[in-house]
């Protein structure tokens, strides 16, 4: 599998994250709706990967930098195609290794709290991620828990 940065451009890249979306808007209420869009992503402290294996699109993930020791993990989407084949792991990963490689201190995230999000929160629990208190400009939800570890 590669694992690349992406311009945001691609018709599968588009999709992937339109369908991200889409699962965001049917599991969770509006106001605890955290995730990105295609716009907001293009931001300069926001960088995007793909991971694709001969071409095919198999998930995404992005790093948003919050200062210069603190990274949040935005847009981690498998597609659905190339689920439970570690790919989620192995993004997971490559970002970790890059948020060491720039020198943060710490890697946070928001996800949801419904049943849906759990094999998500069981991978990172899996990764050393702690629960922890809202953090950047989050509030405090209940359908988000927030989620930490040091790098």
């Amino acid at each position: 599998m590669e694992i690349k940065i992406d311009d945001l451009q691609g018709s599968d890249v588009l999709l992937l994250l339109k369908q991200h979306l889409q699962d965001m808007y049917a599991t969770s209420p509006t106001e605890s709706i955290h995730a990105l869009d295609i716009e907001a992503l293009k931001h300069p402290f926001i960088t995007f990967w793909r991971a694709e294996i001969e071409g095919v699109i198999q998930g995404c993930i992005a790093l948003k930098e919050l200062d210069s020791k603190h990274a949040e993990i935005k847009s981690m989407r498998t597609a659905t195609h190339a689920r439970n084949q570690g790919i989620a792991s192995q993004l997971l990963s490559h970002v970790l290794n890059v948020a060491k490689i720039r020198s943060y201190e710490t890697v946070s995230l928001e996800t949801g709290t419904m049943d849906y999000f759990l094999p998500a929160r069981k991978l990172y629990e899996k990764h050393g991620f702690v629960y922890c208190d809202p953090f950047g400009e989050y509030q405090f939800d209940p359908h988000s828990c927030f989620m930490t570890r040091k790098v």
